[in-house]
């Protein structure tokens, strides 16, 4: 689209199947690089990613003509097939339906990148759980507990 100008900033969460902690340590910079791939193959910028066992983030600079929803799908939809295919998980791996996704400023970035890739320190402190509800009440996103993630 000729003669458009965007800055549109988007952190992406999302949850393994049942909350399982299936993303090993020994993979997932493997998953990660893939998901990478997936974004930019998408025409769109991967500014950060990170995550813990069962949840990633993912921080992404996105165009006006991207849907993010079937953005998320495809990434999902994607990994869920490379990490069966390759067998890099010993059990059979699927993420939970639904994401979170929140809007950042150009003057946030900075703050949001450290937080992603300190995921692995933040969580020794807070639970994934306790993470996702403050960020829905950070943004005062309305949403029905019952169909919130599963918590296993």
């Amino acid at each position: 689209m000729a003669n458009t100008y965007s800055q549109i900033y988007i952190q992406i969460v999302f949850a393994v199947q049942n909350r399982g902690a299936l993303i090993d340590y020994s993979w997932e910079d493997e998953l990660y690089k893939y998901i990478t791939g997936i974004v930019q193959n998408k025409e769109q910028k991967l500014i950060a990613i990170n995550g813990m066992p069962d949840h990633i983030h993912i921080l992404i600079g996105m165009k006006p003509t991207c849907n993010l929803s079937d953005l998320v799908r495809e990434i999902k939809k994607s990994s869920n097939t490379f990490i069966n295919e390759q067998k890099i998980s010993k059990f059979s791996f699927k993420w939970q339906e639904g994401f979170g996704a929140f809007s950042y400023s150009h003057s946030q970035l900075g703050n949001v990148i450290s937080y992603i890739q300190n995921q692995k320190q933040d969580h020794k402190k807070v639970s994934f759980k306790d993470e996702y509800l403050a960020f829905l009440e950070k943004f005062e996103i309305e949403f029905d507990r019952d169909y919130l993630f599963k918590w296993v």
